[in-house]
C-alpha cells in the first residue's frame, strides 16, 4: 500500500477518493519545512497546494517518491526539472479552476468599466453621482490576452457574448481558436483596449509588465492580472496609472504575496505602491481568489483523482 502525505487541506472528496484507490494517507497541515524534510523518505506520494516548497533538497530526501500532486494550476513551488530527472510524476489541475478564473476575470473587467468601486464608495459616503460615474461598454473594444492556455482560453470563452475583438499572444504557436485570434505581441500592443494576463510564473513572465512593456501599447488601456503577481512590476504600474497610460487595473494577485499565497500583510510594512493601489478608485484588488470558488474546490479534487487514476499510480 502506497503512503501519501497530504500537506494542505482540500475538499473531503479528494481524501475519500485516494482512500478508495487504496492509498494509506497521513495528514500534516501544520509541520514546517524542516519537519517535513525529515519525514518525507517514507512516502510514495505528496499532495500539496502551496504551503511547503517541493525543492531539490526535499526531493532528494524523498527516496521513495513516485508523484507530487498540486491541487491547483501552477507548479512554480516545485523543482520541476529535478523531479523529472528522478522520474517523479508531477500532477496539477488547471482544468479544475479555469472556469472560475474566466468568470472572475470578466467580473473585474465589467467592474472597472462601470466604476463599481468608485461609485459604491461614494454612496457609502452619502454621494449619488451619476454623471461622474458614466461607464464604458465592453462591446466595440479589443481585448488582448497574454498566455493562451487553460485560463486564457476560459476567459476568451466568457467573452463570446460580447461584440468585441479578441487577440491573444503566446510563446507557443497555433493556439488561436474560434474565440480568439493569435497575433504577435506587437500587433496585440497596437490594438488592445483591455489587457488580461494569464501566464504561468517563469523567467519570461517575471516582471514582464514593466515600464517599457506598458509604453509599447499604442492606446491607453485597462490591465487585468489573475495569473501571478510577479508578472507585474508594481511601481511601474503605479506610475502608468498616475499618468493615465493605464486607465484602471483589476488585480487578483500581487507582487508582494508569499509563495503560499495565504497572507499578504503578515510581517511586512505596507509598501507605498500597495497603499496607492488600495486607495485608488480605478483599481480593484481581490485576495488571490479568481480560481477560488466552491465549485472549483470540488473540480480541482476531482481532476487530481482522475489524473492519478489514469496514470496508474495507485
Amino acid at each position: 500500500m502506497l503512503k501519501v502525505l497530504l500537506l494542505d487541506e482540500n475538499h473531503p472528496l479528494l481524501e475519500e477518493g485516494l482512500k478508495s484507490l487504496g492509498f494509506q494517507l497521513e495528514k500534516d497541515y501544520t509541520s514546517d519545512y524542516t519537519k517535513i524534510l525529515d519525514k518525507i523518505p517514507v512516502y510514495q506520494g505528496i499532495v500539496i497546494r502551496s504551503r511547503i516548497p517541493i525543492d531539490k533538497q526535499l526531493l532528494s530526501n524523498a527516496e521513495n517518491l513516485k508523484f507530487v500532486a498540486r491541487v491547483g494550476a501552477g507548479l512554480e513551488n516545485i523543482d520541476e526539472a529535478y523531479a523529472k530527472s528522478k522520474g517523479i510524476a508531477l500532477i496539477n489541475a488547471p482544468e479544475g479552476n479555469r472556469n472560475a478564473v474566466g468568470e472572475h476575470t470578466l467580473g473585474l473587467v465589467l467592474a472597472l468599466l462601470n466604476n463599481f468601486k468608485k461609485s459604491n464608495k461614494e454612496i457609502e459616503n452619502g454621494h449619488w453621482l451619476r454623471e461622474a460615474n458614466r461607464g464604458l461598454e465592453l462591446d466595440g473594444k479589443t481585448v488582448g490576452i497574454i498566455g493562451y492556455g487553460n485560463m486564457g482560453k476560459a476567459f476568451a470563452k466568457k467573452l463570446r457574448g460580447f461584440d468585441i475583438q479578441c487577440l491573444c499572444y503566446d510563446i507557443k504557436n497555433n493556439l488561436g481558436d474560434e474565440n480568439c485570434r493569435q497575433v504577435s505581441l506587437q500587433e496585440l500592443q497596437k490594438h488592445t483596449d483591455i489587457l488580461s494576463i494569464h501566464t504561468p510564473h517563469n523567467e519570461l513572465s517575471h516582471n514582464m509588465v514593466n515600464e517599457k512593456f506598458i509604453n509599447n501599447f499604442q492606446k491607453d488601456f485597462f490591465l487585468i492580472n489573475t495569473a501571478r503577481g510577479s508578472a507585474v512590476v508594481t511601481k511601474d504600474l503605479v506610475q502608468a496609472l498616475k499618468k493615465g497610460k493605464i486607465l484602471g487595473a483589476g488585480l487578483d494577485v500581487m507582487e508582494y504575496e508569499k509563495t503560499s499565497f495565504e497572507n499578504l500583510f503578515e510581517n511586512i510594512q505596507m509598501p507605498a505602491e500597495l497603499e496607492f493601489l488600495i486607495k485608488t478608485p480605478n483599481v480593484i484588488l481581490t485576495p488571490h481568489i479568481a480560481g477560488w470558488t466552491k465549485e472549483s474546490k470540488i473540480k480541482l479534487a476531482q481532476t487530481i483523482l482522475e489524473k492519478i487514476t489514469r496514470m496508474g499510480l495507485h
